[in-house]
């Protein structure tokens, strides 16, 4: 048995490592003696825990040591638009002193940088699919993957998915480690778990933490239909682990890091992971059909917590935590067909009971188009049983096709609805307002800036974020009008 020892001045301190066996300690004028004694270790229990398992302690070496070899690290090079130095383009302070340097085009035109990012992924299929976060080859013009044992391909995106930050790679190789999907489901509080990746460009680092909680929304997915339900873990996760794996102790994909809460930039004892139930589900529909197969429900809803009981919820009648609270009915959607109301408390689905938002978005993001739920619905005190046919974002209960598009997704932008004030002004009915543009979608390709108002694409009327997301086709042309009453047309030329 090993032991520590402390010592402090001529007291000698002893503490038993492991619990087996305790120390006595005798002081005389012989001396110290250290009698050995044999004692029985049983936990205590509080109220509702589980039965302690003696003996069921974690090796994290399989793990770690098989893991890790699917673990690869992503290179992501972007083409950035520079801007030109002075008048003519050069620096004039190099200029005096003779310094050589590199003419813009005499056509004045755009001059382009090539910049490098960072991140991880994992391979989950012999046939070279990685998976990795969204954010991790978001805006890249080429993808470059390096194997743990040192080779490195070129990667072909097959899709990404921005609301839950996944996406998918595919390299061309053979006999490649993989890593086997576990359950997310089957995740314990307080269980170990690894978190494999290459922070700070250091390749297969493995950190292992304990699942501090599960199913957490912090809103930090930039996207207006994002679905957060992270694993939270305390395992060390810094820039460079993005997209990596996050293992259990079995050595099984349980998680896909993704993000850290901190003040620095850097780890602080919180990080975060897609849980592999999104993940798998995503990757297959990337797979299979490019983008994701997003089932939607149809309503608005708030969870029903000690906050809401306060504020809100004895004024309705709802006096106990626990379940989530239909706000609005999105018109023609599944639960307006089903027959759930405003002010109906959704309790479970399918046996899940709904503790948070995060619980309810991660059960509906599991589910394809046309796939049926059963729902625990409350209403004036009694419980019933609702099932609920699925919808996808046009509000039929089918498949998109393979060449359906998510406009929001292509537009490449932030939206937000033009309130009274702003339609008045403008004369309008409604419209979306473009907050911000992203690179590389169709905003950005035709000019448009920031400030315009949509109220049309491809001719049909768009007065909601609800309209532009159920539009599936492909974008020809966008009609609005800009805050200071300018009418603008944009027409897409391929």
């Amino acid at each position: 048995m090993k032991k520590a020892f402390l010592f402090l001045g001529a007291v000698a301190v002893s503490a038993a490592v492991g619990g087996a066996t305790a120390w006595c300690i005798s002081d005389n004028s012989s001396g110290v003696q250290y009698i050995e004694r044999e004692v029985e270790r049983t936990p205590a229990l509080g109220a509702q825990f589980t039965a302690y398992e003696a003996g069921e302690f974690p090796d994290l070496t399989y793990a770690a040591e098989n893991a890790v070899k699917a673990v690869v690290n992503i290179e992501a090079m972007q083409q950035v638009e520079v801007q030109h130095r002075g008048q003519f383009g050069t620096d004039p302070f190099l200029e005096f002193f003779g310094i050589p340097q590199e003419r813009p085009h005499s056509n004045g035109g755009p001059r382009y940088q090539q910049r490098k990012a960072g991140g991880s992924g994992v391979i989950i299929s012999e046939e070279g699919y990685v998976v990795t976060n969204n954010h991790v080859v978001e805006g890249a013009t080429k993808l470059r993957v390096k194997l743990s044992d040192g080779r490195a391909f070129d990667a072909k995106l097959i899709g990404k998915d921005s609301a839950t930050d996944i996406a998918l790679l595919r390299i061309d190789a053979e006999e490649l480690p993989t890593l086997a999907f576990g359950s997310s489901d089957a995740l314990r509080l307080g269980e170990w778990v690894l978190a494999i990746g290459s922070p700070f460009d250091l390749q297969s680092t493995i950190t292992a933490g304990i699942v501090s909680a599960k199913a957490r929304n912090l809103n930090a997915i930039p996207n207006d239909f994002s679905i957060e339900s992270f694993i939270h873990t305390d395992a060390a996760v810094n820039p460079g682990n993005s997209g990596g794996a996050l293992v259990n102790t079995h050595g099984e994909l349980v998680g896909i890091n993704t993000l850290i809460k901190s003040q620095t930039g850097s780890y602080i004892g919180y990080s975060f992971a897609v849980p592999e139930a999104i993940v798998r589900k995503v990757v297959v529909d990337l797979k299979e059909y490019g983008f994701v197969q997003r089932a939607l429900l149809g309503v608005t809803f708030r969870p029903i917590d000690q906050d809401f009981i306060d504020n809100e919820g004895k004024h309705m009648g709802i006096t106990e935590i626990g379940g989530v609270y239909v706000g609005e009915i999105v018109e023609g959607g599944a639960a307006a067909k089903a027959g759930i109301r405003k002010g109906d408390v959704i309790l479970d689905i399918d046996g899940v009971r709904l503790s948070s938002s995060a619980t309810l978005q991660e059960q509906i993001a599991r589910r394809r188009p046309n796939d049926r739920v059963n729902l625990s619905v409350k209403r004036d005190g009694k419980v019933k049983q609702i099932e609920v046919v699925l919808r996808n974002k046009a509000d039929k209960p089918e498949l998109l096709a393979p060449e359906a598009v998510d406009v929001i997704e292509a537009l490449g932008g932030k939206f937000q609805e033009a309130d009274e004030r702003l339609c008045r002004k403008l004369e309008i009915k409604g419209g979306v307002e473009v907050i911000s543009i992203k690179a590389n979608g169709v905003l950005a390709r035709g000019r448009v800036k920031p400030g315009l108002v949509i109220t049309h694409i491809n001719d049909r009327p768009v007065r909601t974020i609800d309209d532009l997301r159920r539009l599936t086709e492909k974008i020809r042309t966008i009609d609005g009008v800009y805050p200071n009453g300018r009418a603008a047309s944009y027409v897409l030329v391929e």
